[in-house]
């Protein structure tokens, strides 16, 4: 299975990454201002290198700890030995709950703040964008993501299902692609849109803090986190942290210091 999934996982990946590349060359939605060649050896660079360190850390993978779960009758879903259809079901979509709800947490405390705005100093907006993150982040968000698949038991099918949904949803919904208005005003209403998830990458405070979901566009309605358009417009937001606008702030090795650089504030 973990062969399997490690095969499943990559085709979708480079799937996704090269449909959203092309998109993203054909019809963009905005223009692109800092080089792409720096950006997108960082932001691909620190994703092969949050790969191989959560190889490293941790013995199981989230199908292997599912797989446990599922042997040794751990979690509510064994407990109660419910469907598995519908254990399949719950299980994405508390999943997707748990990241939303961590998410959050990550923008609230002022400590995480410091490891996820590492997410948000992209000045720019595209395909990479969305696999930018501080490999302490990844570390911290893989024990939540296990320790989640432990207490509710979930399936190893629903944990690939979402493993994939996880690294898709995030690549279309930081895409530069132009999805008409028409069609994204109804779209939102099922999946995290670019246009939706943009204004999360505001310079504003407001703004980014806010939209925090990355799959399911239900818990920012739910849980009042959501803002419909950007106060300067989809044409005119301006991406990333006041802080790190310089060009410098772009390398991989300066992405892996931010989070121990002086916080002269957040987003204003």
């Amino acid at each position: 299975m973990t062969i399997n999934e490690n095969l499943i996982r990559l085709i979708f990946f480079f799937g996704t990454l090269i449909i959203i590349a092309v998109w993203e060359l054909v019809l963009p939605r905005l223009k692109l201002n800092a080089s792409k060649l720096v950006r997108w050896y960082s932001n691909l660079g620190i994703v092969f290198m949050n790969t191989a360190i959560v190889r490293l850390i941790f013995p199981l993978t989230a199908t292997g700890v599912a797989q446990m779960s599922d042997l040794y009758g751990w979690g509510l879903l064994n407990i109660f030995n419910m469907p598995f259809v519908f254990s399949v079901v719950v299980s994405v979509i508390v999943l997707d709950l748990a990241i939303y709800l961590q998410h959050v947490m990550f923008h609230a405390i002022p400590l995480l703040w410091r490891l996820h705005r590492m997410h948000h100093t992209d000045v720019d907006f595209d395909v990479t964008s969305g696999a930018r993150f501080h490999p302490i982040e990844i570390v911290l968000s893989m024990g939540i993501k296990l320790a989640v698949i432990t207490i509710i038991g979930a399936p190893v099918l629903s944990v690939v299902i979402f493993e994939v949904l996880l690294s898709t949803a995030a690549m279309f919904n930081h895409g530069n692609i132009y999805i008409a208005p028409g069609i994204d005003r109804y779209l939102r209403w099922l999946v995290v849109t670019p246009d939706m998830h943009r204004i999360h990458h505001s310079v504003w405070a407001k703004e980014t803090n806010s939209n925090f979901g990355f799959n399911l566009p239900w818990w920012d309605r739910l849980f009042g986190t959501y803002t419909n358009a950007p106060r300067d417009g989809q044409q005119k937001i301006t991406i990333g942290i006041k802080m790190f606008r310089d060009p410098i702030n772009l390398h991989l090795y300066r992405l892996l210091l931010q989070p121990f650089l002086a916080d002269r504030g957040r987003k204003e």
